[in-house]
């Protein structure tokens, strides 16, 4: 099935801001979390993040 780019966009960014806001749970944690409510393998999720690293400053 092929999905529409703006719904995978969509996907990317709340994939993106689910991480940044539970940044203090352990990765493996948040991508559970993420399989649950999204309905995705991590290894999708994990592929996701790979695509378009988030870019976090370091102060």
């Amino acid at each position: 099935m092929k999905r529409k780019n703006s719904l995978l966009e969509k996907r990317r960014i709340f994939v993106q801001n689910y991480v940044l806001q539970n940044q203090h749970k352990q990765m493996k944690l948040i991508v559970a979390e993420l399989s649950e409510r999204l309905f995705l393998s991590e290894r999708t999720i994990y592929n996701i993040l790979n695509q378009n690293p988030i870019l976090s400053e370091v102060a």
